[in-house]
C-alpha cells in the first residue's frame, strides 16, 4: 500500500522552503499531493490557476508529487484522495500553537487521518510567502527564496519588470 500525504497550503506563492519540505517529505511518503486550499476569506496575489501553474513548474523534477486544489474540509479531501496523512511544516515556535490546534481539530473530525510535522530547514526558517511578497513589493531581492519562474511572476505582478 502506497503511503500518500496531502501537503496543504495557500502557496501564494510557492517558496524554496515549501520545495525543501516536499523533497524531505518524499523520503517518508511514496506520494505527496500538494494541495492549494481555497480560502474565500483570504485575498491572494495569485489566482488558484496561477498558483497551480507555478507549483507544477517548480515541481516538474519531483517524481511522486501531484498538484491539486480543494475547497471544504481538509480531512474530507484526505479521505477522497485515499491519503494517509497531512504533511505540515513548522518554522518556529510561533507556528506550533496554530498547527497543533489544526491537527487536533482534524483528528477530532477523522481519527484515521494523521498529521506529520517536519521542521523547516534552517536555511528557510525566516521565509514565508507573506514576507517574500512584502519584500518584493518594495523591490527587495527575493531571487534566492523562490524558484526563478516564481520570482519573475511576482516581479511582474508588482510591475517591477516588463510584462
Amino acid at each position: 500500500m502506497k503511503k500518500i500525504a496531502i501537503y496543504p497550503g495557500s502557496f501564494d506563492p510557492v517558496t524554496n522552503g515549501h520545495l525543501d519540505l516536499i523533497e524531505r517529505g518524499l523520503k517518508i511518503f511514496d506520494k505527496i499531493i500538494v494541495t492549494i486550499l481555497c480560502n474565500p476569506g483570504k485575498t491572494s496575489l495569485f489566482t488558484v490557476d496561477e498558483r497551480k501553474e507555478m507549483l507544477q513548474e517548480s515541481l516538474k523534477d519531483f517524481p511522486g508529487v501531484e498538484v491539486d486544489s480543494s475547497h471544504g474540509l481538509l480531512v474530507d479531501y484526505v479521505v477522497r484522495r485515499n491519503a494517509h496523512a497531512i504533511l505540515r511544516g513548522m518554522r518556529a515556535v510561533s507556528d506550533f500553537e496554530y498547527e497543533f490546534q489544526m491537527a487536533l481539530m482534524n483528528r477530532k473530525l477523522n481519527r484515521d487521518v494523521q498529521t506529520v510535522f517536519l521542521m523547516t530547514g534552517l536555511r528557510w526558517i525566516f521565509t514565508s510567502s507573506s514576507i517574500i511578497k512584502e519584500a518584493a513589493r518594495f523591490g527587495g531581492d527575493i531571487d534566492d527564496m523562490v524558484p526563478a519562474g516564481v520570482s519573475m511572476r511576482i516581479k511582474k505582478k508588482f510591475g517591477l519588470v516588463n510584462k
